[in-house]
């Protein structure tokens, strides 16, 4: 089973954020990243697949009409396609909110069109994920949460020192300030990084200057807006941490890559990206290239690819990211293991939008996507937003940047592909994936779209 190419069945899409409230309250628009997956719109390609879409608010009729678009023939798709709102906005995930209405649950049972064909694929699984799984009495694509401590922090450390990866020398479990005190004694002097257990897009990170006893004395910056030891020392009592030594070298490096395992224990490696990471850190995800430099792209994949075995020995099933250091030596790079996130990424809507728009197939060998004998690129962002934007319809936008020439030639298989459409209205922010044919054509376009839709354009 994969969920870029499956031939047939129903992909029920969960696009829930079951994830710490307090990070996702930071991101602008976060409602909207349940539009994220809309992607999977395009696995309707293929006759055989259905897709049941779910979402806590209305999705735009423009935005599902943008991403039939892309398709053959959109309005037979369109047959095999239901979405299906809460109407409800409440700040809370999408899963939960359905779970407490049996009858919207019902609904999406009599929208399957052969439950034994069938499979949830959510965003991230948790117990709630796994509750509504045994309601529909579906499976899910996607880890078991008794197996979710693998990527967490301490779990993703673990696990790279089974599989044999190298590490940011540090410590784990550590479940409160005292512990994570006692740590930082044992590590060298200059700067540490205290990162929690469970948190989303780097918001759990703490980057912290050793020039006094007390740990919180130390000059500290948090990646999350208006945190404070006071607060942080709660987060990790309830979800513990682990403390590592802050890599000085600069420029430095943060490839990832993406890698899924069959519920029959198959895996493999399918994409590595450079990441581009912001916020007062340097540690926050904004948006990804594709591939990873080519100095060190084929060590992140032999990396990925020791990581996906161990965690397929454990029973992971589903897509799951890995983010790396490469670190410049004398030699060459090294790559070490910074984290496993076993959910789905901000580089899983890329690479999905990338692979299922041109037809490309990724080559391991190269770690390229191949179209036709000639390799695709991609820059990709989830943060475009300007003042100028808010307001507007996503319909609106889709026909700026298709009179720019910006949009998508299905012919070149080249272009923009949009996403988050839903938060321009209200935020006047949307994101992107530029696909070249080469890393210059698209990077090219992708600085042409965002000049087309920022202050001055």
């Amino acid at each position: 089973m994969s969920i870029f190419e499956p031939n047939e069945g129903t992909l029920v899409v969960i696009p829930s954020l079951s994830l710490p409230q307090d990070e996702l309250r930071r991101i602008t628009g976060a409602r909207c990243y349940e539009e994220r997956l809309l992607f999977l719109l395009f696995t309707l390609r293929r006759p055989g697949v259905k897709v049941v879409y779910l979402s806590s608010v209305p999705v735009d009729p423009a935005i599902v009409d943008y991403y039939l678009g892309f398709l053959d023939d959109p309005d037979e798709a369109r047959g095999r396609l239901e979405m299906i709102t809460l109407d409800d906005a409440r700040p809370m995930p999408l899963t939960d909110k359905l779970l407490r209405r049996p009858g919207m649950v019902e609904r999406v049972r009599r929208a399957l069109a052969d439950p034994e064909d069938s499979w949830m694929v959510p965003f991230v699984v948790s117990e709630a994920e796994e509750r509504l799984s045994e309601l529909l009495k579906l499976p899910i694509y996607g880890p078991a949460t008794a197996l979710a401590h693998l990527g967490s922090k301490s779990g993703g450390r673990m696990v790279g020192e089974e599989a044999g990866v190298p590490l940011v020398p540090g410590f784990t479990d550590l479940r409160s300030l005292t512990e994570v005190e006692h740590a930082a004694r044992a590590l060298s002097r200059g700067r540490l990084m205290v990162k929690l257990n469970n948190s989303y897009s780097g918001l759990g990170n703490a980057i912290v200057v050793k020039d006094a006893p007390d740990l919180t004395a130390c000059r500290t910056s948090f990646s999350a807006a208006e945190e404070t030891w006071a607060t942080f020392a709660e987060k990790i009592a309830e979800r513990g941490a682990v403390i590592e030594e802050f890599l000085e070298e600069r420029p430095l490096r943060s490839p990832s890559a993406l890698a899924r395992i069959t519920p029959g224990g198959a895996y493999d490696v399918v994409a590595t990206h450079e990441q581009v990471l912001g916020g007062p850190n340097g540690d926050v995800y904004q948006g990804c290239s594709f591939p990873a430099s080519r100095e060190y792209r084929a060590q992140v994949g032999e990396c990925a690819g020791r990581i996906a075995a161990v965690l397929a020995g454990r029973g992971v099933v589903g897509l799951f990211g890995m983010d790396f250091f490469a670190v410049k030596t004398d030699g060459g790079y090294r790559t070490l293991l910074c984290e496993i996130n076993l959910r789905i990424g901000g580089t899983t809507h890329p690479f999905g939008a990338a692979l299922l728009t041109t037809g490309a197939v990724y080559d391991p060998e190269t770690g390229l996507l191949m179209c036709d004998g000639r390799p695709k690129y991609y820059v990709a962002t989830d943060n475009c937003a300007a003042a100028r934007l808010r307001g507007r319809r996503p319909g609106e936008v889709v026909e700026l940047l298709r009179a720019q020439g910006l949009g998508f030639d299905r012919e070149a298989r080249t272009g923009n592909v949009l996403h988050l459409l839903g938060a321009v209205p209200e935020f006047g922010k949307l994101g992107f994936t530029s696909i070249g044919n080469s890393p210059e054509e698209a990077a090219d376009l992708h600085r042409r779209t965002l000049r087309a839709l920022g202050p001055a354009a």
